[in-house]
């Protein structure tokens, strides 16, 4: 599914485990979704909502999640190297040093 467009589309509690998703359009709601171990190098997340996401170690370089929701989201492990988090709302996510 890399560089598919998935924008406005209901995945939440979705289960994307390693699903190859890179420079894919996810705008989406993938509330409470399986992505741990997901490759979203430079994937478009802007204003989705991962609340609850399970998003360890997933890879995350160069993604846009400007202003995208990730309150309780597991990030632990996950690759943000070059990620913009840019009015991301990242209250109660877990795996982030702040």
């Amino acid at each position: 599914m890399s560089g598919a467009n998935l924008e406005g589309v209901n995945l939440r509690h979705a289960r994307l485990h390693k699903a190859k998703l890179n420079g894919a359009k996810l705008d989406a709601y993938l509330e409470n979704a399986d992505l741990s171990g997901a490759d979203l190098r430079g994937a478009l997340l802007r204003t989705a909502d991962l609340r609850g996401a399970d998003l360890h170690d997933a890879d995350l370089r160069g993604a846009d999640l400007h202003g995208a929701d990730l309150h309780g989201a597991d990030l632990r492990g996950a690759n943000l190297t070059g990620t913009d988090l840019t009015d991301t709302y990242i209250q109660g996510a877990i795996g982030l040093k702040k």
